[in-house]
């Protein structure tokens, strides 16, 4: 390894692959590589890959065919593929002929600085061996790009939900939780170092339980010994599974007003015949219950999903009631996708993917056309109200703004009065469109 090498991540994906960046910046700072946040100046460029949809693995073939241009200019540039990405498709990475060098899968990142010793010999490596026990707890991760102010922590690492369409289970192997101590140490550190804000992740937060000699820490526990900290540390959580969403759960965020009043719950379809060929485990009838709870213990929660159009073999008839759904949870914000075919899953081995492409498009535009109204209605009841505001920043359009969320992840644009990031403001809501609220500093 040539000591002080400097080395450039770029991460797609979710949030998780970008929490794992940190961690993998983390590893090779301590090998003693050199971060740096312009490709042009790295000898080694990591790209971690996502693989939950066709469309984000074409973006990195693209960008392999663009580094593989590149390197012909600059032979001496090691080029390594990591992630979800890399433990699906090792041996097409390898083979690709794209100047790949190295392949290490998410459970794979403490022996990096061994494969690259073997890289720095001549020798392409790779380390896809998924883990039941790997979740890196004892690593600080390295915030790199992090605003200063808001900040992800992986409490657990794999899924075991199998849903059908899914890939992260292949990918990211059995489900494990941290060491809940390690987490309120780096969430408490964190603060210390002037975060205002965490986001504890997993990829069903709500699986998490650490077992210690018959003492169990479940996930609502968990939250509370977060919250705890500081009532001026705000704390939020995703992903949420609808089956595992528990009221216990809520009871917590509403006696922790430092807990954040939003929950993203992903639904995927509103139909019951579709949800039981996803193997979502719950019913239409679960989940609105689940929503009418999350209203009854915090009114002012909000409330984002995720949303598949065309998932096999889906009728106009379920499509309705996806819509219907909608417009029954009246979602705040939504992440909306057509169905896109991942080899390996359930859905590829058991069901013909038989939605035309422009079925799926026609429905995938009504969803949107839907949750734009849902997102404008919802900015729009908040104009007049006074919200707290936690600054992250200025304004991308414009110098003379800052911009920040609420406490339930909307984003506010105000201006400019001397407030620094982390800064909690009382902003009036005075206007909205349906991604953003505009408001002005309230008088105290």
């Amino acid at each position: 390894m040539s000591e002080g090498k400097a080395f450039y991540i770029e991460t797609y994906g979710c949030q998780m692959n970008f929490s794992d960046s940190e961690i993998v910046a983390s590893v090779l700072r301590d090998a003693g590589y050199q971060f740096v946040d312009n490709a042009g100046q790295a000898g080694l460029i990591l790209i971690n890959t996502c693989s939950i949809r066709d469309k984000a693995e074409k973006r990195i073939w693209k960008r392999l065919r663009e580094l593989h241009a590149f390197r012909k200019k600059n032979h001496a540039i090691q080029i390594g593929v990591i992630g979800c990405m890399a433990e699906r498709l090792k041996d097409e990475l390898l083979e690709s002929g794209f100047s790949v060098d190295l392949v290490a899968g998410p459970d794979a990142y403490r022996v990096l600085p061994t494969l690259l010793t073997e890289v720095d010999g001549g020798q392409k490596a790779a380390n896809i061996e998924l883990s039941a026990e790997e979740t890196y707890d004892d690593i600080q991760p390295v915030k790199y790009h992090s605003n200063g102010v808001s900040s992800f922590i992986s409490i657990m690492r794999g899924c075991e939900n199998f849903c059908a369409y899914c890939v992260v289970p292949f990918t990211r192997g059995r489900e494990r939780s941290r060491d809940p101590r390690t987490i309120v140490n780096e969430a408490a550190r964190l603060f210390d170092e002037g975060f205002r804000e965490v986001t504890l992740l997993g990829q069903n937060v709500n699986s998490y339980r650490w077992d210690a000699d018959g003492v169990v820490t479940s996930f609502p526990d968990l939250m509370g010994q977060v919250a705890a900290i500081s009532p001026m540390l705000r704390v939020r959580f995703t992903t949420s599974h609808p089956k595992d969403l528990s009221d216990d759960l809520l009871r917590v965020m509403v006696s922790y007003p430092n807990i954040c009043r939003s929950v993203h719950l992903a639904v995927q379809s509103g139909s019951n015949r579709v949800l039981k060929l996803m193997n979502r485990r719950y019913t239409r009838e679960w989940y609105l219950e689940r929503v009418a709870s999350i209203r009854h213990y915090m009114p002012d929660c909000t409330l984002s999903t995720d949303i598949i159009a065309g998932f096999c073999s889906e009728t106009d008839e379920d499509h309705a009631d996806t819509i219907s759904l909608m417009q029954e949870a009246a979602f705040d914000s939504a992440f909306m996708f057509r169905y896109s075919e991942r080899s390996g899953t359930l859905a590829s081995k058991r069901y013909p993917d038989d939605v035309p492409d422009e079925v799926k498009a026609a429905r995938l535009s009504e969803i949107i056309a839907l949750q734009q109204k849902l997102s404008a209605r919802s900015n729009r009841a908040d104009i007049g109200k006074v919200l707290e505001v936690l600054v992250e920043g200025s304004s991308k359009r414009s110098p003379d703004f800052l911009m920040g969320r609420t406490s339930g992840n909307k984003v506010v644009v105000f201006p400019d009065r001397g407030n620094k990031p982390g800064d909690y403001v009382m902003v009036k809501i005075t206007g909205s469109t349906p991604a953003t609220l505009k408001g002005i500093i309230a008088a105290v």
